[in-house]
């Protein structure tokens, strides 16, 4: 029998950080062995069992699975190093899916940060700040998502056209009467006018009317470009024939833009 020297198991549970029932699994896994009893029928630890404990705590917090940890601090300096190096690893994946997961959920609070990159939302802020009327400002989401969606390859392309579109008053301006444009009728003349006018805007920044080649050698690539280009025009047809001679005016221009 040991004498009465030592720590209960609940002290040395509370000394070290855990619970007896922790302490007790501990004893069970056979990570730290059970010390004896005094007389009066405790077990008494000491010194050797609480460093044990505390090793064992440390591991175990440190994300060493518990059945490693017997072996690893049983293990030579070189294993014991070469071990911790992988549980270093394996515990920063888990950490960047984590944190990954954590901003998505963080997206999911914030509306169209759960669908667009923080560039895009700022555009589509900054639009409602120009006082852009919101059904245009919606239809630009819409675009935006559709884009990242069906036509990755453009889509950092179109938020650099829109950013700096914004940045330039005469765009803006021609950009509000786009919009007006869905009321007027399919031929009135001022559709021609409004074309030319945004066609030149577009090829005075032809860096960023290019395709990327991967894109191009996909085979439903006009496809895709149709749905995200052509997404309003079942809505209003004037905008339908609005975009139909800035193409063309592009096309004229060399500009190789994807035909249905």
């Amino acid at each position: 029998m040991a004498d009465g020297l030592g720590l209960t198991i609940g002290q040395a549970a509370a000394y070290v950080g855990v619970t007896i029932k922790t302490v007790r699994h501990y004893h069970r896994l056979g990570l730290v062995a059970e010390p004896e009893r005094d007389a009066a029928g405790y077990r008494r630890y000491r010194s050797d069992e609480l460093f044990r404990l505390v090793q064992v705590r440390t591991l175990a917090a440190a994300g060493v699975p518990l059945a490693e940890v017997g072996d690893l601090l049983d293990a030579d300096p070189e294993t014991f190093a070469a071990t911790l190096e992988e549980v270093h690893r394996e515990l920063t994946s888990r950490i960047e899916e984590l944190t990954a997961r954590r901003d998505r959920l963080h997206r999911l609070d914030h509306g169209d940060r759960a669908l667009l990159p923080d560039r895009a939302c700022a555009v589509l802020e900054e639009l409602a700040g120009l006082g852009f009327d919101p059904g245009y400002v919606a239809g630009q989401r819409e675009a935006l998502v559709l884009t990242r969606a069906l036509v990755p390859e453009i889509f950092d392309g179109f938020v650099t056209w829109l950013e700096q579109s914004l940045a330039d008053p005469e765009t803006v301006e021609l950009t509000r009467r786009g919009w007006e444009a869905r009321n007027w009728d399919p031929q009135d003349p001022r559709i021609e006018e409004l074309a030319c006018a945004l066609a030149a805007k577009l090829l005075a920044r032809r860096d960023l009317l290019s395709m990327p080649s991967a894109f191009g050698t996909r085979s439903d690539a006009a496809t895709r470009y149709g749905v995200v280009n052509h997404h309003l025009e079942d809505r209003a047809p004037s905008v339908a024939r609005l975009n139909a001679l800035v193409e063309a005016e592009l096309r004229a221009a060399g500009i190789a833009v994807p035909q249905q």
